[in-house]
């Protein structure tokens, strides 16, 4: 039965988007079967792997009962990597989910027969900790965290934390603390502070791999692709491969 994991941290900029598509891309290249979920509004994730943000999308799913296996569509140019793709209409799923009995569980029902067909589901979560990011957690087995290795980068973990803590005590038992991945990383003293203040917190939670801060990762996008397929030489094509590796490994000892 396939993983699903959420990616999350309600800080914006900290690279969740752009791990949860090179992760997704980098998994399916060393041969698992992937669904990368977009639950961000900005659709990002969709967009960055070359799909259409238009027509029907997790919206329809969660919202409107339309089944995921009519929405999902396969990765343009990564074999066994398939995207459940998203658009602005999420935006108005907040005040909806809200409003219904079993609000916290529609992205759970959508999910969970999809877990035999993919070795893992990724879920690029938006940057708040709303009602479709508690969705994103109710319906995952574990969280991975990205924190960017810059100033202030514990703020607001705590927050996150608590809404993880509340999510597992309350709604889903089973929810547990994937990885803290370090983004953003260049060679300064500030940012050797924080990877080391990280590892510290967190130990062996926290992932060996780090993304190095690298314009090929921010050019990707922009192609419809994943850093691999835009620069399999880059820095961060790289790290993301070795992200990916560590990733299986893991979960291979659970």
């Amino acid at each position: 039965m396939g993983k699903i994991v959420a990616l999350a941290n309600q800080k914006g900029g900290v690279g969740k988007t752009t791990t949860a598509i090179n992760l997704a891309a980098s998994l399916a290249v060393l041969g698992r079967r992937v669904l990368l979920v977009d639950a961000d509004p900005q659709a990002n994730a969709t967009s960055g792997l070359g799909l259409d943000i238009n027509g029907t999308n997790i919206y329809d799913c969660i919202i409107g009962g339309v089944p995921a296996e009519e929405v999902i569509r396969p990765c343009p140019d990564v074999k066994k990597l398939d995207v459940l793709p998203s658009n602005i209409n999420l935006v108005g799923a907040e005040t909806e989910l809200a409003n219904l009995e079993d609000g916290h569980t529609r992205m759970k029902a959508v999910l969970d027969p999809l877990r035999g067909k993919y070795d893992f589901i990724l879920i690029d979560c938006s940057p708040s900790l709303g009602f479709t990011t508690l969705n994103a957690l109710v319906a995952s087995d574990s969280v991975l965290i990205p924190v960017q290795c810059e100033y202030f980068a514990l703020e607001g973990l705590g927050k996150l934390l608590n809404t993880v803590k509340m999510t597992k005590g309350k709604l889903n038992p089973d929810l547990d603390i994937e990885g803290f991945l370090l983004t953003m990383y260049s060679r300064t003293r500030l940012a050797n502070q924080v990877a080391l203040e990280v590892r510290e917190h967190f130990g062996a939670l926290t992932f060996e791999t780090i993304v190095q801060r690298n314009i090929r990762l921010s050019e990707a996008p922009s192609f419809g692709k994943p850093a691999l397929l835009y620069d399999a030489a880059s820095t961060g094509s790289v790290n993301y491969l070795n992200l990916a590796k560590e990733f299986i490994k893991r979960n291979k000892k659970k």
